[in-house]
């Protein structure tokens, strides 16, 4: 969906709240030609933009009562372009992001090719900027095919505009091969991204190894699957001085390593998803396929070390694993199930349900959300200040409403969230100046 990008947005008595900057004011925002150049109380007082609307007018909106917050940054998520846009594609995928409030994405490689070539990086990136204001950021693969025995050519898919490496979806088990990845990624400044799973643990693995998998019948996957990679990586990570990030964090045991790491100063950085943060393993209880993601729901103790990893920064940022799946993958017996559920469009509103609670204070939620992730992938940090990029995302707090799959824009509806009552909507994502999203209200002020 196109909208009209103005050259001038006013936005007046808006709670503008950025960590980054130390902000928490209702205050006025001024933004021409994609730059704001005014922010305070009372900044727009006495302003004058050009008359009208449209792409050469003055957009003005009322933002009493509304959050501004930076656009928010997704370390990781599946767009399935090239080879899979039956689940999503580009152009669905980046309206998805928009919808959540997202100005970036970064985008996992194992598409149909595998994202392995400067090829494939740069047709990602074209595209992408041909159809949406939201800016997405290739991620290259580890090994030639995602096979975990040759590494990729990482100079020229940092050349070709990947941000970092990763075999999401396979972990790279052979100690030799991951050592000379982290050197190879250390010379290119790029972060390698682990997805951590010792593959001969998790054989024929359905869900987390518990009480409800010997319950529901289903093999179980066991935490140290996820632990001894962690720990593992994070030795050859200090011997190699290389910049290693944990993807979907999922144990406690995991989390204590990463924590000791940085305790003694590694360059190690990790992320959680949403569905990690909010769910436990009770949830396959039905053989609900809708919960069957990878890695699996744990235990409500790994839930609590996770969150209190993230309120404590021991994990960097929340990224959704947006995973997209049709009913053909999802609606199906469990074992024939596609691990993985959709995230772009809810992440903030369901995680606005743990500051409500106390269990996540709303200025780390937000950090996690913009600055953090932006870091470990070296891309300018979206940020509320004069003279910064105009990347933003206005949210109603007190919307009230509930996750209706058939409403949301992704071509996929795998979600287990579906009829979870959330407080919290976004009306309008604006990136670089360019309007990306818009819903009513802020949509009758557009129009």
């Amino acid at each position: 969906m196109k909208f009209p990008s103005p050259r001038v947005f006013v936005l007046r008595g808006v709670q503008a709240i950025d960590p980054s900057q130390e902000l928490d004011a209702e205050v006025d925002v001024v933004v021409e030609n994609g730059v704001i150049t005014r922010l305070g109380r009372d900044a727009a007082a006495g302003f004058q933009g050009p008359s009208g609307s449209g792409p050469d007018g003055t957009i003005e909106i009322d933002g009493h009562g509304k959050w501004l917050l930076p656009g928010l940054v997704d370390l990781h998520a599946h767009l399935r372009e090239p080879g899979q846009e039956g689940k999503e594609n580009l152009e669905s995928g980046l309206f998805a992001a928009a919808a959540g409030g997202f100005t970036d994405v970064c985008a996992m490689p194992n598409t149909r090719p595998v994202n392995d070539s400067p090829l494939i990086t740069e047709l990602l990136l074209r595209r992408a900027r041909e159809l949406s204001p939201v800016r997405m950021h290739p991620i290259g693969a580890i090994t030639v095919g995602q096979k975990g025995e040759e590494l990729t050519e990482m100079a020229a898919l940092k050349e070709a505009g990947a941000i970092a490496v990763s075999d999401d979806g396979r972990c790279v088990t052979s100690s030799a091969l991951m050592r000379r990845a982290l050197e190879y990624a250390r010379t290119f400044d790029l972060p390698l991204i682990q997805h951590a799973e010792d593959h001969a643990l998790t054989a024929g693995a359905e869900m987390h190894e518990g009480a409800v998998s010997t319950r529901l019948g289903l093999r179980g996957w066991p935490r140290v699957a996820e632990d001894i990679i962690v720990a593992r990586d994070l030795i050859l990570a200090e011997y190699t001085q290389a910049r290693y990030h944990v993807a979907h964090l999922s144990t406690l045991g995991a989390a204590r390593l990463v924590r000791e790491a940085k305790s003694r100063g590694l360059a190690v950085t990790a992320e959680v998803t949403p569905h990690h943060l909010l769910l436990t393993h009770e949830a396959v209880m039905g053989y609900r396929t809708a919960c069957k993601v990878n890695p699996p729901l744990r235990e409500e103790e790994d839930v609590e070390a996770l969150r209190q990893a993230l309120a404590d920064g021991t994990i960097d940022c929340v990224a959704t694993d947006h995973a997209p799946h049709g009913p053909a993958d999802k609606d199906v017996p469990f074992a024939d199930a596609a691990p993985g559920m959709i995230g772009l469009e809810i992440c903030l509103p369901l995680l606005l349900g743990l500051v409500k609670k106390g269990a996540l204070p709303l200025g780390r939620l937000v950090d996690s959300l913009t600055r953090a992730p932006a870091k470990v992938a070296g891309l300018t940090a979206p940020r509320l200040a004069e003279s910064a990029r105009a990347d933003f995302v206005l949210l109603d707090p007190a919307y009230r409403w509930t996750i209706d799959p058939s409403r949301l824009v992704s071509r996929s509806k795998n979600t287990p969230f579906a009829g979870v009552a959330v407080e919290g909507r976004v009306e309008l994502t604006v990136s670089a100046g360019r309007i990306a999203f818009a819903v009513a209200p802020a949509a009758a002020e557009i129009r």
